[in-house]
């Protein structure tokens, strides 16, 4: 009777397991953190407001900075054809300015440099018009997401590595440590060419559909990843940028 219930037991964990991998495996991407290494994106950027006045001692140069939170296979929702026209053709500077808190402002200021260059209007008009939230809500969200991965092992690895190689698997651990088993399989790393350097340039993370719901504070940047889809990671190693030209 022992060895029965032993083997009940057993059976009954395995296939718990089993339905846990399952579920992990089967998530969906909803929603893509995009999260840039804003010297790498300065290289070949470099008339760019935000990129002009970079120094080795701001924020970015050390960590990551916020490109947008975007909805899968949407976007301009709502806009106008005008609106919508201006910022396929890069003129962000006429959109309508985005209507944020002095808090939100702040802090978006710091999150994404390219705030100088009216880079919100357009992840505004192109992305947040999708996500049903105010422009408040939509940017700070972000800005938590990008809290969490600039408090993580990922940052902490590129800000200690600045000026040399990473390669993927060291860049996948940190993933895997800060935010669960699993995470780094939603995260795809791009590279770029600066003269005869390989450079990475951006981090593109996956989140389930709650990413812009209430319990998106409360599942964090880990508990988002963990219920998006799995993805290949891309680039294989590449030097992280320091600041400057």
């Amino acid at each position: 009777m022992v060895k029965f219930l032993l083997s009940v037991s057993i059976l009954f964990l395995s296939l718990s397991s089993a339905g846990s991998v399952s579920a992990q495996e089967s998530g969906r991407t909803r929603f893509i953190l995009a999260a840039s290494w804003q010297p790498a994106f300065c290289q070949t950027n470099q008339k760019k407001a935000e990129c002009a006045t970079q120094s080795g001692d701001r924020y970015d140069a050390t960590n990551f900075s916020l490109h947008g939170l975007w909805p899968m296979r949407q976007d301009y929702c709502g806009v106008p054809d005008d609106q919508k026209a201006a910022d396929k053709d890069g003129q962000w500077t006429s959109l309508p300015a985005v209507n944020l808190s002095a808090e939100t402002k702040s802090a978006l200021d710091k999150s994404m440099p390219g705030t100088q260059s009216a880079l919100e209007r357009h992840e505004w008009i192109k992305h947040g018009t999708c996500t049903k939230m105010s422009a408040d809500d939509y940017f700070a969200t972000a800005i938590d997401l990008m809290g969490d991965l600039n408090a993580s092992a990922v940052r902490d690895l590129f800000a200690a590595n600045v000026g040399k190689v990473l390669k993927a698997d060291a860049i996948k651990a940190a993933f895997d440590k800060s935010f669960g088993a699993g995470a780094s399989d939603r995260v795809k790393m791009s590279c770029r060419r600066v003269g005869n350097k390989r450079v990475i340039s951006e981090l593109t993370i996956g989140l389930s559909q709650d990413a812009v719901s209430a319990q998106a504070k409360e599942k964090g940047l880990g508990g988002l990843i963990q219920g998006a889809g799995q993805t290949s990671f891309g680039c294989d190693e590449g030097i992280v940028d320091a600041a400057g030209f």
